[in-house]
This record gives C-alpha cells, structure tokens and sequence, in this order.
C-alpha cells in the first residue's frame, strides 16, 4: 500500500519542487516505508510525482519508478491473481515491466483488465506525453482529483488536503475505468480532456453494458474548463468478474426452508438448510472460493525475524494480521478462515471498537412489552441470549458493554474453541468523547473528505480508531496495554451488498419481491466505490496500514454473482437467518455457533458511536462535525503519534 501523488502545473509560475506540506505529511502517513520525488519538466508543464510507500512485499521498492525512457509509475495496489507475481518478487516492478512493454492503448487496457486485487495507479508515458490513471473496478484503493479552475494546474492523489474556510475541491476519481490526458495539448489548450476508457462486459445476452457512471455524470461535477470524452477507439477494460444471476424461480418455486420460516432462530433450523445436498455443495464451493481469497491476502508478507525465530516463545511474538472485529458473522468467518492459513505460532489481532457512552447499557434480555410488538422470528435464540448476558456480567464497566463488545467477547470464545492452540489478542479499543472530537478534528476528517454525511462521519470514525489498533488486551491474569503492530487489516465489507444483509433489503423484498432484490444488489455492488471503499483506504491507510477485503475478491464475487438470489439469501425467514443466509451456513459448517444467527448490526451502533452526539441526526445529512482544519494546525498532527 503507497501513498501516491502526481502534481501537474501548466503555467511556469506555479512551477514548484516540492508538494504543500500538509499534503505531504498526509501521504507519508501512508507510506511509511519509503519517500521520493521526481520532478519531469517539459516546455508546456510540469510533473510532479511523489511516492510513499508502505513495504509488504518482495524487495522494497521506492516509488516513483522510471525506466530508461522516462517513462513514470505510481502504484498503490497489490496483484493477487490475473498475471504471475512470484513471492519474493514485488508487484510494482512487475506491472511497470509489463507497462513498459505495451505497444499501444490496447496492451494497456489488456493488462490492467487482467490484474486481480485493489489498484489505483499514475503512469506517465514520456513519448505521448499521455499521463494514465485509475482504479480497480470496485475502487478499493481511493485516488482523488483536484482541478484549478483557470485551468493551471490539477493533482492526484491518495488522500487530499483540506484548508479551514475554503470549499472542499478535492473529488473522488470515479472507478468507473481508466483516463488518459494529453498534457501537451491541455498546456496549449488550456482546457483539460480527460479520454475515458469505461469498464464493460458481456451480459450472457451478449449484450455490451457500460459502467454505472455516465460520461455526462462525470462532467457534471467537474470545473468548465475539464471535459470527459469517450476515447477514439472505443476501447475498454474487460471486467474480471461475471454479470449477477438476475433470474427467477418459477412461480411455485419453494425452497428447501419454507418448512422453517416461522420458527425462531436457532441453529437447528441452520442445520436443516444443510440437509439438501444441492445446498450443502454451494456452501462448500463458497467457502472454499472464500479461504483461497483470505489465503492470498493473509501469506506473502515480511514477517519480522522474531516471528520465525525457535527461540522467542510463541506468547511474545507479534501479529501481522488484524481483523476488525465485532464478533459478529462477517468478521467471525473471516478470522475462522485467516486461522486456516496463518502460521499456527503467530497471534491474531482482533480490533474491537467501543465509543463510552453515559446511556445504560443495553439489557440482554428482550424487554416484554417491546417483544410483543415483535414478530416472535425476530427473538433471538435463547442459547445466544444466555450467551450475551454471561459475557455482559462479566464486564466490569458498564459505559463500554456495547453490543459489538459483547458479541466480540462471545466471538473471541467461539474462536478459542475452534483453536484453542492460537493466540487471539482480542484488542479492547476505548474511546472517549473527548478522544474522538481532539482527533476528528485534526485527523479525520481530512481523511473522510470529500464524502461529507453522518453515516461517513460515524463509520469513519469508528474505522479509524479500530484500525489504529491501540487499546487492551484482557487475559486471565492481567489487563495490559497493547497497541496493533499488523500492518495489514482485514474488513468483513463487501458480504452485507452481496448477500442482502442491510435492512433495507428485507423491505425491498416485502416491497418489490425477488427481481426488486436482485436490482437492489445490482446496485449495491455498483455503488459501494463511492459509497464505502475509498474512504475506508484513507482511513485506514493513515495509520500506516492497508486495508484488505476478502469479500471482495473478483473470484468470490464472480461465484456469488454466478448463483441465483434464493441460494444466498432467504428474506421469508426470521433476521438472524434468512439474510446473508449462504454465509451463516458456512459459518455452521466451519464449525461456528452462536454468531452463525447474529442479526445485522451496522458498526455505528454497535459500536455506540451513533450515540456518542447527536441522536436526532439521519445518516444522509451532511455532517457538520466534519469541519476543516485550518493549515495551521499542522504542527498539531504532527505531534500526535498514533
């Protein structure tokens, strides 16, 4: 993961050396490891590429990378299938070798259409004067634009800059493909055309479909004097995952739970949806699809030497994977799957996050008057119940029994019983009110910019800290402060859209029925680049660390995109069951309990974040917290070590 950067001047008194320094530290903040700049000059404009690299792969190698003919590569991604990377060999300098080596537009295209696994790249190409850009199709890596409005100047970047009083101007690059820019012709032009080289794939109609994002809706949110333009050619990408299964069962169709669907949820009822062999199939093909994709982003890092030395005992050694963790079924079958493929003597990190709140704790039990309102499918099962009130009598403080803090607890025991060889740092991540507004402040909100509303204010907040990793661990013996040292973090992001677990897929589908489902799902996937991935890789990457999505795999999406809607979820059974329903089958088939009927919770309430202000807030309002810093307070951040 890098911090990348490409500063372009059209006019010679805006020619500089060097990045705005706030800029600069925010980029550093990414890529630790390695930094460099590299300055390419021409009559008509000037580059300015800088390079910050966090080191996880291969031969460390400082960015920018050029080659003999001055051609430049920025690269902040990680190749984990699509064309051959040795273990020992470092991505960057292999997909620069192969840029290199293109003849033309189609050779560009072609690479980047094969490569599997979060990208955004800048690549200038010195005989055309062409400069590339880009990220992957579900935009897991974030790259920015910022456009001068005269027409002087633009940059690119990972993260952007925010200045107290000044509007926002930094946007997202849509992931809607792959621009090129003719920067000879914008530096006489003065106009700046961006070519645009869209995503597409054959339907199984053999119909082509464009990406989401239209030509004109780029356009629009862009200053005059830039312009998007479908290339010449026509040419595009190549999209690495297959279209979604839109198709219907036939009008008596009844799956093989109907018999089911009004019994509370326990894991019998589980069981029984594993009685058909059709289904018990399905589930293993995922999980087996799903653990290659743990696999690939959990093996091939450098290991510090303590880690394989005989010498240091098991309990001293340190994890370099850490899984943000609520205990609930997304994080729970990731860290089932990761155990598969971590060596057995390296602990596990286990990020759980809670924002002390002065409200009560919520009560494990259901309260009467509230339960008879209530579908009795919505109940949780009475052995999850059990569980949740022994773990909640067990904590002393009351101001952080969350319900992801419960449910994390539960989790961790679960895990301990499926191996109880590992040892699982459970990091207890408190936050105070006053911690969370001090580093909204002076860190986060930059990092959320330019998404803007309650929903990135609380998710991102609560990302950033977990992610942060500094907290407790709490062992038989002790309490102990422990801080997360793994610079790779894994997220559960990515099942929830593809497996119908928001609720408002249950009422789309009382609404709208399966088809509506399935166009609900369509979307989601669609949207979750702008929506999610890029802020989730500023946040995350700010502490140094790369974020990675197992459920976003191009193999697990095609596969699950490749099923019918009824073979991943059942929206006529109870919360707790029918949503995300192949997921909790395979969660009961690795061998989990009680987090296999977890309902849906989203972080930001059950992490209480939610409560920690504001609570008549909705989540699309624009969020006032999420003010600029002004400049000088710089010199504040720098001070702050996380």
């Amino acid at each position: 993961m890098c911090g990348i950067c490409c500063s372009v001047n059209f006019s010679v008194e805006h020619f500089s050396k060097d990045l705005k320094e706030d800029l600069l530290y925010n980029l550093k903040q990414r890529g630790p490891n390695s930094s460099k700049q590299l300055l390419k000059s021409d009559v008509n404009y000037q580059c300015l590429f800088s390079g910050h690299v966090l080191h996880l792969r291969g031969v460390l190698t400082p960015q920018p990378v050029e080659d003999e003919r001055g051609n430049v590569f920025l690269w902040n991604g990680e190749v984990f299938n699509g064309i051959m990377v040795e273990a020992e060999e470092n991505d960057t300098q292999i997909v620069f070798n192969y840029l290199s080596s293109c003849k033309n537009e189609s050779d560009i295209l072609s690479l980047f259409s094969k490569i599997q696994g979060p990208w955004s790249f800048i690549y200038y190409q010195a005989s055309t004067h062409y400069l590339w850009f880009g990220r992957d199709f579900f935009g897991r890596r974030s790259l920015l634009w910022h456009f001068n409005n005269l027409g002087k100047s633009f940059c690119l970047s990972s993260v952007g800059t925010q200045t107290s009083g000044v509007a926002n101007q930094w946007q997202e690059v849509p992931a809607c493909g792959i621009f090129r820019i003719d920067l000879k012709s914008a530096a006489i032009s003065k106009c700046v055309i961006l070519k645009s080289y869209p995503w597409k794939y054959i339907s199984r109609e053999n119909v082509i479909k464009e990406c989401v994002d239209s030509l004109t809706q780029i356009s629009a949110d862009l200053p005059k004097i830039v312009s998007v333009e479908a290339n010449e050619a026509k040419l595009y990408l190549e999209q690495s995952v297959v279209p979604l299964n839109m198709v219907l069962p036939p009008a008596a169709f009844e799956t093989h739970c109907t018999d089911i669907s009004r019994v509370p949820p326990i894991r019998e009822t589980l069981q029984v949806c594993l009685t058909d062999r059709h289904m018990k199939e399905v589930v293993q093909q995922f999980i087996d699809v799903l653990s290659i994709s743990v696999k690939r982003r959990v093996l091939y890092l450098p290991r510090d030497e303590s880690l394989t030395s005989n010498v240091l005992k098991t309990c001293d050694k340190r994890a370099s994977i850490a899984i943000l963790f609520s205990g609930g079924i997304d994080s729970m079958v990731i860290a089932t799957l990761a155990d598969r493929h971590i060596p057995i003597d390296e602990p596990i990190d286990l990020l759980n996050v809670a924002f002390m709140t002065k409200e009560k704790p919520i009560p494990t039990s259901s309260n009467k008057k509230r339960s008879k309102q209530k579908n009795h499918c919505e109940i949780p099962s009475e052995e999850f119940s059990k569980n949740l009130a022994a773990t909640a009598d067990d904590n002393p403080d009351k101001q952080l029994s969350v319900p992801d803090r419960i449910t994390g607890r539960a989790g961790l025991k679960e895990l301990q019983a499926v191996n109880p060889s590992r040892i699982w740092n459970f990091v207890e991540i408190n936050v105070s009110l006053e911690e969370l507004q001090k580093f909204r402040r002076t860190r986060i909100c930059q990092l959320i910019q330019p998404l803007d509303t309650v929903l990135d204010d609380s998710i991102g907040c609560a990302v950033w800290f977990a992610s942060r990793g500094i907290g407790c661990v709490v062992t038989q013996d002790e309490v102990k402060s422990y801080q997360s040292n793994a610079k790779v973090v894994l997220t559960g992001i990515g099942a929830d859209e593809q497996l119908a677990g928001y609720s408002r897929h249950r009422v789309c589908f009382q609404t709208h029925g399966l088809e509506g489902l399935n166009k609900e799902i369509e979307m989601e996937l669609g949207r979750i680049s702008s929506r999610n991935l890029g802020r989730d890789d500023r946040v995350i990457g700010d502490h140094g660390k790369e974020a990675r999505f197992p459920f976003l795999d191009e193999n697990v999406v095609s596969f699950l995109n490749s099923l019918p809607i009824w073979e991943k979820a059942n929206l006529t059974l109870p919360r707790g069951i029918g949503e995300k329903l192949l997921l909790r089958l395979a969660a009961v088939e690795l061998g989990l309990t009680s987090s296999a009927l977890l309902p849906k919770r989203a972080m930001q309430f059950g992490s209480r974040i939610a409560k920690m202000e504001k609570n008549n807030e909705k989540a699309s309002d624009k969020c006032g917290r999420l003010q600029v810093i002004s400049s000088e307070n710089l010199s504040i951040e720098k001070e702050i070590k996380m």
